[in-house]
C-alpha cells in the first residue's frame, strides 16, 4: 500500500480544505507539499464550488514547525540548487495566499514556526488555542525570517515585529492575539465543532467565530512592552544591543543572553531585511528581495554550521563566523542583498 499523502486536499460542501499530513515532522515543508497546495489552491480559485478555503493539520503537536531544515542544508553544502528550487516555489505559494481572491483559514494549533509562518500569516483568519506557540528562530540557525517575515513583522505593533526575528522569541496565543498575529482564539477542545460549522455555513465564519470565542487570558508580552520600545527602537543591532545594556532590567538581560547565541551575520541580516520590507508597498517585491538574501544566505558558514549544531549534532555550540557584530561588514550585507540577475530572480504565479 501506498503511504498517505503528505498534504491532504479536498472539497467540503464549500470549503476547500487543505489538510498538512506529515505529523512525524510536525508538517515540516518539502517541495512536493507545497506543490500539491498550490495545485489545489489554483484549482479553487475560480471555482463557484469553493467559498472559502480551510488550512489545518493532521494530529495535536503542531500546525507547521517550518521547512526542511536538513535538506537544504545539505543542498546548500554543495550548490544550492535543490534549495533554491523549494524556496522558488515555497514564496510562490506565500505570495498566491496573499493575493488570493477567496477568504482563506489557518487553524493555527500547536506549533507555528517558519515556514508555517508564511502558510498562516497571509489568511484572513488566523485562529489559535491555548496550545499555540510562534515563533520565527531562524537566527539561532544561520538563516533569516523568510516566507514574507520582511512584509508581515515589521508592521507589528511598535518594534515587536524586529524582537520577534532577532530573539527568535516563542509566544502564546495571548501574546499572538494582541499583536493581531492571531485574529481569533478558541479552545482545542472545540475545534472539530468549529470546523464542521465552518463546513456546513462558510459565508456564517464571522458569526461562527464570534460564538465559539474565548478568553486567553494574560498577554505576558504587554508587562515588557515599554522595555521592548525603549530598546529595540534603536537604527542598528549594535544599537539595540547597547541599549537593552544600559536599560539594566531582568528583562533586558534575558535578550541580551539570547541575541548572544544568534549568528551575528544573521542577525544583522534579518535588521536589514525588515527596515527595507517594511519599506516596500508590493509584497512581490519583498518576496524577490528574501529570494535573493536566501540565495547567498543558505551556503554561507553560519546556516550550514547553524542545522549542524541545533538540528543534526544538537550540541547547540554552534561557531558563528564572524563571531561578532561588528565584523559584518555593510559591504557583506550588500553582497548578501544584491538582486539577482533577471534569469535567476524569483518571480510569482502568472
Amino acid at each position: 500500500m501506498s503511504a498517505e499523502p503528505e498534504v491532504i486536499t479536498r472539497i467540503e460542501g464549500k470549503v476547500g480544505r487543505i489538510t498538512l499530513n506529515r505529523p512525524k515532522a510536525l508538517h515540516a515543508l518539502n517541495l512536493g507539499m507545497c506543490e500539491a497546495m498550490i495545485a489545489a489552491l489554483q484549482a479553487w480559485r475560480n471555482d463557484p464550488a469553493v467559498a472559502l478555503v480551510m488550512i489545518d493539520h493532521a494530529g495535536e503537536r503542531g500546525f507547521c514547525a517550518g521547512g526542511d531544515i536538513r535538506i537544504l542544508a545539505e543542498s546548500g553544502a554543495k550548490d544550492g540548487v535543490e534549495a533554491m528550487a523549494f524556496f522558488h516555489t515555497e514564496y510562490r505559494l506565500n505570495h498566491l495566499l496573499f493575493t488570493y481572491e477567496k477568504p482563506v483559514v489557518a487553524v493555527m494549533d500547536g506549533i507555528v514556526m517558519g515556514g508555517g509562518v508564511g502558510l498562516a500569516m497571509p489568511c484572513a483568519y488566523r485562529i489559535a488555542t491555548e496550545r499555540t506557540t510562534f515563533a520565527m528562530p531562524e537566527t539561532g540557525i544561520g538563516l533569516f525570517p523568510d516566507v514574507g517575515g520582511g512584509w508581515f513583522l515589521p508592521r507589528l505593533p511598535g518594534k515587536t515585529g524586529f524582537w520577534l526575528a532577532l530573539t527568535g522569541a516563542r509566544i502564546k496565543a495571548a501574546d499572538c492575539l494582541i499583536l493581531g498575529i492571531a485574529t481569533d482564539y478558541v479552545h482545542a477542545a472545540d475545534l472539530e465543532t468549529l470546523k464542521s460549522a465552518i463546513i456546513a455555513d462558510p459565508a456564517d465564519i464571522e458569526g461562527l467565530l464570534a460564538q465559539i470565542d474565548a478568553d486567553p487570558g494574560h498577554a505576558p508580552l504587554a508587562d515588557n512592552l515599554a522595555a521592548l520600545s525603549e530598546t529595540f527602537t534603536m537604527t542598528s543591532v549594535e544599537g539595540i544591543v547597547a541599549a537593552l545594556e544600559a536599560h539594566g532590567s531582568d528583562w533586558a538581560g534575558a535578550q541580551l543572553e539570547t541575541l548572544r547565541t544568534k549568528s551575528p551575520q544573521t542577525l544583522k541580516v534579518a535588521f536589514r531585511q525588515l527596515r527595507r520590507g517594511g519599506a516596500m508597498d508590493d509584497f512581490a517585491e519583498n518576496m524577490a528581495m528574501e529570494y535573493a538574501i536566501g540565495a547567498r544566505v543558505v551556503r554561507r558558514h553560519d546556516f550550514i554550521e547553524g542545522v549542524r549544531a541545533v538540528i543534526v549534532d544538537k550540541d547547540n555550540a554552534p561557531k558563528w563566523n564572524p563571531d561578532r557584530l561588528g565584523a559584518v561588514t555593510e559591504s557583506m550585507l550588500d553582497e548578501i542583498f544584491a538582486p539577482l540577475p533577471p534569469d535567476q530572480a524569483w518571480t510569482p504565479l502568472t
